[in-house]
Formats: structure tokens, sequence, C-alpha cells
């Protein structure tokens, strides 16, 4: 089946390029810092493995990204070209228009706790944790026995999604429902109201509870919509 639209026009021409199932998601992972092939999967964990390589494969012959060997190593990355960080205010405002208009038609059955965790995992502020490793375990008790224990390891300016136990002590225990954490994550629901009652249960080191407004950052898409809010 043809991709393509058969128009002369500019946005079909960007659809045909852009438009395609996945395609958005993957750049989406790119612009947010996972370079590399299996980083990528992780972040669109429900994309196959072949589907994910003629994306790539297809966006790189766009010229819209780059495979790029990485030093002194035999892995390769994808880097954005030119032309991609100029879609990447594209990306952006479509994310906060979908955040605007379309975040209350979200469903339990769409909550991909694995990419969301993954998206929490390079949100941490690890510059606002103390030296040393700093181990955080994430419960979901309404979450598939398979998905409901998460752990985040801190050390120095990695950090590290596990969805078995590490094998480390675990600093703090972190407990809420998948929706919840989607709000928070979202902005919806606010960071200290859902830990005053209870939705976000904290049981731990007492200093990274007290501080975990400024190493819990949430969502980009937050960030970005306060800050245009303020201008």
């Amino acid at each position: 089946m043809s991709r393509e639209y058969g128009q002369y026009c500019p946005i079909a021409k960007a659809a045909e390029v852009i438009g395609e199932r996945w395609t958005l998601l993957i750049l989406r992972e790119i612009m947010l810092g996972s370079y590399r092939f299996n980083e990528i999967k992780r972040g669109v964990s429900l994309i196959s493995t072949a589907l994910l390589s003629k994306r790539l494969a297809d966006l790189e012959f766009a010229g819209v990204i780059e495979k790029v060997k990485i030093k002194d190593s035999k892995n390769s990355e994808y880097r954005m070209t030119v032309i991609g960080e100029q879609v990447q205010p594209i990306i952006v405002n479509l994310g906060l228009w979908g955040q605007h208009w379309l975040e209350d038609k979200l469903e339990n059955k769409e909550l991909d706790i694995g990419a969301l965790m993954w998206d929490v995992r390079r949100r941490i502020n690890t510059h606002n944790l103390p030296d040393g490793r700093t181990v955080l375990q994430f419960e979901f008790p309404d979450a598939p026995k398979i998905m409901r224990l998460w752990w985040v390891v801190i050390e120095h300016d990695e950090v590290d999604l596990c969805y078995s136990d590490p094998g480390h002590e675990v600093d703090l225990y972190i407990a809420t429902d998948k929706m919840s954490m989607a709000h928070i994550w979202l902005g919806k629901l606010d960071l200290k109201k859902a830990i005053r009652n209870n939705t976000f249960k904290l049981i731990g080191n007492r200093n990274l509870i007290k501080t975990i407004a400024s190493w819990f950052q949430l969502s980009k898409l937050v960030e970005i919509k306060k800050h245009n809010q303020s201008i």
C-alpha cells in the first residue's frame, strides 16, 4: 500500500515523512535523549523490532535523523539532523495540544507503565540527589503482576530502570495507582497534594521525601507549558 498522498502540498509531503504510525513517538524518544536502538524500543515498547528498524531507516533516508558511530565502540546512535531539529517544535506543540484538549480522554487501559517509567527515569534530576547510589522502588498495586514493581537506580549521573530487583538497598519506596501516577506526571494532580492525601505514598529516607520536588521532575511538557504561561 502506497503511503504517498499524491498531492503537491507541503503538508501532504511532511505527513508522508512523519505521519506514519509510530514515527512521531520515535522522534519524541530521540528528542528526549533516547539515542540507541534499545533505548528507543523501551520508550515505544509496543512497536516490533522489525518495524522500528524500518521506521528508523525511513527517517534516515528522509534526512530527518542520522546514524552516528559512537567513538571507541561498535555501537551507533540515532541523532537529529538540522531537518529533524526543526521538527521538534512541531512535536512539542502537538503534545501541548493533546495535553490541553485530549487529556481527559485518557483511559486506564491506555496506561503503559513501562513507557511511563522510562519517561520518569530520564527526568530524574541527579544533581539534586546525594552523592553515591540512590535506589527508588515504585509499586503500582493495580498493575498486572509482571508490571507492578519497578526500581530506579541512580549512581552519579547514570539512571537505570529495572523491572527486576537489582539487589541494592532501597532508599525510598513509592506506591501509587497507575492513573494517579499519570495525572501527577502530566501535571493534572499536584504532587504535594497527592503526597498529603496518601495517593502518592512515600516511605524511607526523610531527606529524599523532603526534597522530592527538586529531583522528581514531571513530564517535559509540564515544564514547557509553565514556561509558555510565564512569558
